[in-house]
């Protein structure tokens, strides 16, 4: 993993030379230290949220003639889809490797490398007022349950895990990102509904439930820089600030784990 971005960043840097000129307006006062500039465009798994937004924010005090847009989020399937269907994009960042095999299968990136893991959890709103103690209490009719859409990493997962633990759960919702389950979780509109483990811990009004056999079931997250990529050299420059030891270290403050 560690020797796919130095490569990258060779291609990005040998491409920057001649986008630069075809895309003019990303093409501002290059920074004196990194040579970086322009707009970084990023797209990543609704999960990612709080600990890419923290990545984007140290990128961009570490290069100041960059702007890192605001990033977007959103289920990894719903992001792939937008991106084969013509979305610009500098890097897409994955909460599976299914999704991005299909932006790669589609010719929009060669490679990816998992940066982090992360594992499902039940989430139950402050006090557990459904009286939740584990996967076996999702399969009560009387509980009102929330999943990811199957096609969705965090949908794909639960299936698996509520699979593997013989448990049959009629969701009350079907929601296209993690984001929308925790959302309604914690404004008690369900009394329960599987999540990651990074989620919950940054969520308020919410607590959570222990998933038997959920270290199991571990999501990679995968992250790529797009081959039409509007601005490569910083593409690729922040790929290599998500796999390095600081951009790590932040991913495990928001609780992911290693790759």
């Amino acid at each position: 993993m560690r020797r796919l971005v130095p490569v990258l960043l060779v291609t990005a840097l040998a491409l920057a030379g001649c986008q630069a000129a075809d895309r003019g307006p990303t093409a501002a006062t290059p920074d004196a230290a990194t040579g970086l500039s322009g707009e970084l465009t990023v797209y990543a798994a609704a999960s990612l949220g709080a600990a890419f937004d923290e990545l984007a924010g140290r990128f961009e005090r570490q290069h100041p003639s960059l702007d890192v847009l605001p990033i977007v989020y959103d289920g990894s399937s719903t992001l792939a889809t937008q991106l084969v269907e013509g979305a610009p994009a500098d890097v897409f960042a994955s909460a599976d490797e299914k999704n991005m095999a299909r932006v790669i299968d589609a010719g929009l990136a060669t490679e990816s490398a998992v940066f982090a893991t992360n594992t499902l959890v039940i989430a139950v709103p402050a006090g557990n007022p459904g009286r939740v103690t584990g996967l076996e209490s999702l399969g009560d009719p009387d509980l009102t349950v929330l999943l990811c859409a199957p096609e969705v990493p965090c949908g794909a997962a639960a299936a698996t895990l509520l699979d593997i633990a013989g448990v049959r759960v009629e969701p009350a919702s079907i929601e296209q990102n993690v984001t929308a389950v925790l959302t309604k979780v914690a404004a008690d509109e369900a009394d329960a509904g599987l999540v990651y483990v990074t989620d919950v811990r940054q969520a308020e009004g919410v607590e959570a439930i222990q998933a038997e056999g959920a270290a199991d079931v571990v999501n990679r997250y995968p992250v790529t820089m797009l081959t039409d990529a509007g601005n490569p050299a910083a593409a690729a420059a922040f790929l290599d600030f998500v796999l390095s030891d600081e951009g790590r270290a932040v991913l495990a403050d928001f609780g992911f784990g290693a790759p």
